[in-house]
């Protein structure tokens, strides 16, 4: 397909310019307010020079340390909550009409929405060609570059924390009075705060939060774009003077893109991030580039009926502020993007465990085999920043599952039991036996809204799942748990430096997941996990071939900006292409060519080969950013002999990565899947329900008696059609086998009411209804209407297409119904998903 996509808006734009400053270290003080549907509070950031003001390399980089923090005994779990502080910003002279600063005593003159009139640009992107690409500019202030869109900022300041009580320690000079000295003694006291050995975090955290909460100490000019936010202090010209620690006032707006606002499934309030494509710059204002790895603390404040999830290192204990009132407090020491961060706030009910449940063992063949690997791995040094690595300390290395809270809306409190419960160490001890160590130290899971457009989300310390994956029976849970759970390695502890390079992280925990949940089934011996991993390809296959066939070529790249991949301007900023196309969201492609690609690998290598390189590579590269020839180059280097089938980095790049359409070596790959005995299994069924579809369509109306007996036999299962029970075919397998039925052009109305009541569709897991719903729709099945209408409304992490299915027949009731349910779910629907959804309707 040649349709020219149209850059201003499919391609998000990244601002920030991290090569002037590097964000180190956000602490953010937050305010929840249901009513009006705004978190307001400040956020203070701390800076270090970027790589263009820097001659050596990074301040920490070297070997990591372990979490021990002997020297500091002050509980970084436990903060100051400091009650709430009115905003009252002090006056402040300025000759830039660009720039708003409200002054004291001054009306604020933002809008209902909260825009001030006085400092946003309407003109799209802000220009920052003449003020960020080189270091200093003359007569121009330095600029100060922030991504940022649907917030409004209030007030930026610097914050004076050499007015911290015992900050004394970070400096070399004790005249904290010199008016000449005091920027440059800041900057310093900044400087030696975000390089504090990893051994002395417990002290970081405690002087991180009061300096947070330090006076300010002067006003800075400030102007808001649609997606930056730009900062400078008059007359300093170069980012080295720029003050490294400012306080930024802001508030969200109700239709900010980062959070939504909803009811969760018990008709509760709650707001939470859905991992929207621009991020988190609607929550906060920050450094969005990959390469602008920090950690942070966050403080909420809200009422007391809510529970506080969020990604951090310690399990939060709400402290009570006042009646009615609650604060949380959470931090990571692990350096990541601000991507990442997550947050939750709704009425969760915690799922415990009524009972007590045996430890979990792991298939012996694996942990004698990886228990080896990973002594001698823990010898070697880490290569990324100094933080507390759990890859270094033995006994993390040696935990198979880490602690983990489960927790849903109180009316999936038992099905969560039920499932969810048994699953989660069964995922986590699998997913230790193939990789390791597991990259954190604790995980809450959380059963999301059914507005939430995907089936999970992996985010540090927190992973969110949708009602979806809790009906039917154990299969989706699991393997979507062991999705996720790999995304803790691959996607959060080793990230992909260009984001386009999704297959890094996507690729891989689709690879993975089948890996873990064929450890996670004890029980299953090692033909069947294989035989079920066959027909989970022939799956994959066949979703890969459609999309290819159904979607634009560009979009089908893994690699859209080939040997500019990783390349940022020189101060840092650059484009995500396609990053805001809508179309692209709901792809696969970069799922299912990097799951292809990697089992494709493994095939050649060996799975024991392939596995114990896993292994170095993530040891190796861990709390790092890598581009795929990263992981490549590694590969062929360790396994050298992989050289003589062919293998290159430059042609595997070029048939997998850089083009478009099906790589020619799965062309050949793909037919071996038929002969597998699971999908042979299905194919006889599907022959056999073909087979009666075409006797009951040759059947005269004066046969009806006779027909009508005919099926009754069918619908109990005859002995001569001998149609196969329920429990002899897998989830995977109900799926092929309603999609070969799905390509037939027409079933009649008793084949379906036969094929419904022979595999009870609709006890199923969601996959397995969405093809059902499918064939519902194709064979204008009325009297099943109803749970095509409750699939649209309660798993609308799948339904998407399903409104165009009912559009294309061109048929008044399913249009009918088509438009009764988005109407139901527009308002609550992820903006994605509506934009797609009314596409298709309008």
């Amino acid at each position: 397909m040649e349709t020219k996509l149209d850059p201003a808006k499919d391609d998000l734009p990244l601002m920030a310019n991290t090569r002037h400053m590097l964000v180190k270290h956000y602490v953010l003080d937050l305010d929840v307010d249901f009513k009006s549907q705004v978190i307001e509070g400040t956020i203070v950031l701390f800076f270090e020079p970027g790589s263009r003001c820097k001659k050596g390399g990074s301040a920490g980089e070297g070997a990591c340390l372990s979490q021990s923090d002997e020297t500091f005994k002050i509980r970084a779990s436990e903060p100051c909550h400091s009650p709430v502080t009115n905003l009252s910003a002090r006056s402040s002279k300025t000759g830039y009409n660009d720039f708003s600063v409200c002054a004291k005593g001054e009306k604020d003159t933002s809008d209902k929405n909260g825009n001030h009139s006085n400092g946003e640009q309407a003109s799209g992107i802000s220009s920052s060609k003449n003020c960020c690409d080189i270091e200093t500019h003359g007569s121009e202030d330095f600029l100060l570059v922030l991504d940022c869109c649907d917030l409004s900022v209030l007030k930026v300041e610097e914050v004076d924390v050499a007015a911290v009580p015992g900050i004394e320690k970070f400096t070399r000079s004790a005249k904290l009075t010199d008016a000449e000295e005091l920027r440059n003694l800041r900057n310093q006291i900044v400087h030696e705060l975000v390089t504090l050995p990893a051994d002395h975090w417990r002290e970081q955290l405690y002087y991180y939060t009061y300096c947070s909460q330090a006076p300010g100490c002067g006003e800075l000019l400030f102007s808001t774009g649609a997606w930056s936010l730009e900062i400078r202090k008059a007359e300093v010209q170069a980012p080295r003077d720029f003050p490294h620690a400012i306080r930024i006032w802001y508030k969200t707006k109700p239709e900010g893109r980062s959070v939504t606002w909803t009811t969760d499934q018990s008709g509760r309030p709650c707001v939470y991030t859905m991992g929207s494509p621009i991020n988190n710059r609607a929550l906060f204002p920050c450094q969005e580039p990959p390469v602008a790895m920090s950690t942070w603390q966050t403080t909420v404040r809200t009422a007391s009926s809510f529970v506080v999830l969020m990604s951090g290192e310690n399990s939060a204990e709400p402290a009570q502020l006042q009646e009615g009132l609650l604060s949380w407090y959470y931090y990571v020491t692990m350096p990541m993007p601000a991507s990442t961060f997550t947050i939750a706030v709704g009425c969760w009910t915690e799922v415990k465990q009524e009972s007590h449940t045996a430890d979990v063992q792991i298939n012996n063949e694996f942990s004698s085999l990886f228990s080896r690997a990973d002594l001698r791995l823990i010898e070697g040094s880490c290569g990324h920043v100094a933080y507390p690595c759990r890859f270094q300390n033995p006994d993390a290395s040696s935990q198979l599952v880490i602690p983990h809270r489960v927790f849903a809306p109180w009316c999936l409190k038992d099905r969560c039991a039920e499932i969810l419960l048994e699953l989660i160490p069964q995922c986590l001890s699998a997913a230790h036996a193939i990789l390791g160590t597991h990259p954190f130290s604790r995980i809450d899971v959380l059963i999301v809204p059914s507005n939430f457009s995907s089936l999970g989300m992996a985010s540090p310390h927190i992973i969110f799942l949708s009602q979806s994956v809790l009906t039917g029976g154990s299969h989706l849970c699991g393997t979507r748990l062991c999705h996720e759970i790999a995304h803790a390695w691959f996607g959060l502890a080793i990230g992909a430096r260009d984001w386009t390079e999704e297959w890094i992280s996507e690729g891989f925990a689709t690879y993975l997941e089948d890996v873990f949940w064929a450890v996670a089934q004890q029980q299953l011996p090692h033909d069947e996990a294989r035989e079920q991993q066959e027909l989970k390809a022939l799956l994959r296959w066949r979703r890969l071939r459609d999309e290819v066939q159904n979607s634009k070529e560009e979009l089908q790249v893994l690699r859209p900006n080939k040997e500019n991949t990783g390349e940022v301007s020189e101060s840092g900023t650059c484009i995500i292409k396609h990053g805001l196309n809508a179309e692209k969201i709901f792809m696969q492609v970069h799922y299912l060519k990097g799951y292809f690609l990697l089992q494709s690998l493994a095939k050649k290598i060996g799975e024991a080969t392939y596995f114990e390189f896993l292994r170095k590579f993530v040891q190796k590269f861990h709390g790092q950013l890598i581009l795929s020839q990263d992981f490549l180059y590694m590969l062929l280097e360790d396994i050298p002999e992989q050289k003589g089938y062919g293998l290159s980095v430059e042609n595997i790049i070029g048939a997998w990565l850089d083009t478009s359409g099906i790589p020619k070596p799965l062309l050949e790959e793909c037919q071996s899947w038929d002969q597998c005995r699971l999908v042979q299994q299905v194919n006889d069924e599907v022959t056999k329900w073909i087979q009666a579809n075409q006797r009951a369509r040759k059947r005269t109306k004066r046969k009806r008696r006779q027909d009508e007996v005919a099926f009754r036999k069918l619908a109990g299962l005859s002995v001569t059609l001998k149609i196969f029970q329920l429990e002899q075919l897998l989830p995977d397998q109900l799926v092929l086998l309603l999609e070969s039925l799905l390509e037939e052009k027409m079933l009649c109305l008793r084949i379906l009411q036969c094929l419904e009541k022979t595999y009870h569709l609709d006890e199923q897991d969601a996959e397995v209804r969405h093809r059902w719903c499918e064939l519902v729709v194709k064979h204008k099945y009325t009297t099943r209407y109803a749970e095509v209408e409750k699939f649209l409304k309660e798993d609308q992490a799948m339904g998407v297409y399903l409104y165009g299915e009912l559009m294309v027949n061109e048929d008044a009731k399913q249009q009918e119904l088509a438009y009764k349910c988005f109407a139901a779910t527009q308002k609550q629907m992820d903006v994605s998903s509506a934009k797609v959804v009314a596409e298709m309707l309008f």
